[in-house]
């Protein structure tokens, strides 16, 4: 599967309809941005059960700010609608299939329960 651009009115579905969803935040301008396109758009044919989104931080300032992106390339993903990796900074292939091999691995139930504890009151 090709990458897909997100965009303001597109972000949320995205995010609620996809059981996984990288989201590459990037520009034209930036030059780590296009060195780390070829990787990241060659894991979205490799990964054809995960969704790849790219949203142009130019074009989509809204949504960017939104997200708190202050550097880019930066990556995020999301599964089952929970944030679970954000980083800056453009990924070597090994290194992005290193966070997409974590990804699938992770027991949700347990991440759930993770922040369930994390957001109950202190006692």
């Amino acid at each position: 599967m090709a990458t897909v651009d997100l965009t303001t009115s597109s972000f949320n579905s995205a995010v609620e309809d996809s059981d996984i969803l990288f989201v590459d935040f990037w520009a034209a301008w930036c030059g780590p941005c296009r060195a780390f396109a070829p990787t990241y758009e060659a894991a979205s044919e490799a990964h054809t059960d995960i969704v790849f989104g790219k949203v142009d931080t130019e074009a989509e300032r809204a949504l960017s700010a939104a997200a708190g992106i202050t550097s880019i390339p930066t990556l995020m993903v999301f599964r089952d609608q929970i944030l679970v990796f954000s980083q800056p900074g453009a990924l070597a292939p090994p290194q992005l299939d290193q966070v997409i091999a974590a990804v699938k691995g992770l027991d949700m139930d347990d991440v759930r329960k993770s922040i369930a504890e994390s957001d109950a009151p202190s006692k």
